[in-house]
């Protein structure tokens, strides 16, 4: 156990939405950190019938000395469920260091003390980490997978290399209350869709950087449609969208077999047209082994490489043609600030 003069005392705060896919083996993650200091873990839910309760009252049963908290709260405080449960569980939480990381998440043992060590740093005020994709549904949830190891992954590594991309992503969000009280609180999130990198810009502009550490944590895609894996997506474009338009206008070009497939038809399928579209293919198959290897992960379908492109593609198109987002059960219209409104004529609709 390493000696705990080194480490502060730590707040885990876990928003909960119905019994996901997983649910139990993410949070049962948390809950076997190797950590030499306190722990409290506060997990929250809107409803007092949601169908995670019975899967937290469990782990507080098999974690008897562990310091792990339930939240019911139905209070709104915006139109964003999961700030609003983050704004309720907070207020009681004990300790001076804050973690966030969403239900879909399962972490390593080592998990807060690397989190730890790097908020630690000078002049770092929040800790975020990147994610590969955990399968857990069969043929879509692989395709869902895909989209987080070889389009995402690559996109951010490039936009860190660059100096382009300053991300804060719902997979972690450690900062200290101090941090969170001097930029106004998780209230100043309450209406924005892309909470997480709202609150990394908020703490950016307070003047303090934000670490990511050498790791991945694995984020679990449960999608077991087409349609539910079309409805997550546009609803990460539209975020991706509303963060950073010109961004996403210009990540068409990473879209390369689509195009090519374009460009080969134009061409009548010729000779030419044909040798683009097998250099897209190639490419893109090679980049999917290198992620693989980087970051040894386990090797997906690549076979189902070219639909997955297709699929991204229309997603990319499919978020300029529409405003409306699924979340959490709840129709959203995002305007063009980044907020979100609820649909009037929303559905309800069980989506993940």
């Amino acid at each position: 156990m390493p000696s705990a003069d080194r480490y502060e005392s730590v707040t885990i705060l876990k928003p909960l939405h119905g019994n996901e896919a997983n649910l139990h083996a993410n949070l049962l993650s948390f809950c076997r950190q190797i950590y030499p200091v306190p722990v409290q873990i506060i997990f929250g839910v809107q409803n007092q019938h949601d169908a995670a309760i019975p899967i937290v009252r469990g782990l507080i049963s098999a974690f008897p000395d562990k310091d792990i908290e339930l939240v019911v709260n139905a209070s709104m405080h915006g139109s964003n469920r999961k700030v609003s449960n983050l704004i309720n569980m907070s207020r009681v939480a004990k300790h001076e260091v804050i973690v966030l990381a969403d239900s879909d998440m399962r972490v390593d043992p080592d998990y807060l003390l690397r989190i730890s060590d790097s908020l630690s740093q000078p002049g770092v005020g929040l800790v975020t980490c990147l994610y590969h994709g955990d399968a857990a549904n069969g043929f879509w949830s692989r395709l869902a997978t895909m989209a987080i190891d070889f389009h995402f992954l690559p996109s951010v590594i490039v936009g860190l290399a660059s100096g382009l991309a300053n991300p804060s992503f719902g997979s972690t969000i450690a900062l200290r209350r101090s941090t969170l009280e001097a930029i106004g609180g998780f209230e100043i999130l309450s209406n924005r869709l892309a909470d997480d990198y709202a609150l990394g810009e908020a703490v950016r502009a307070h003047g303090l950087k934000i670490a990511i550490p050498p790791f991945l944590v694995a984020h679990t895609c449960p999608d077991d449609s087409f349609m539910r894996l079309f409805r997550h997506e546009i609803r990460w474009a539209r975020t991706t969208n509303s963060i950073d338009p010109a961004g996403y206008i210009g990540s068409g070009v990473t879209h390369a077999l689509p195009f090519a497939l374009m460009a080969a038809l134009l061409q009548g399928f010729d000779s030419f047209g044909m040798g683009l579209l097998v250099v897209a293919l190639a490419c893109r198959l090679y980049l999917q082994v290198e992620v693989t290897r980087s970051f040894r992960l386990l090797w997906s379908s690549l076979w189902l490489a070219p639909l997955r492109d297709l699929i991204s593609f229309s997603v990319y198109i499919g978020c300029f043609v529409r405003s409306k987002v699924d979340w959490r059960g709840q129709s959203f219209i995002v305007k063009a600030d980044g907020t979100l409104v609820p649909s009037a004529t929303g559905q309800q609709r069980k989506v993940g």
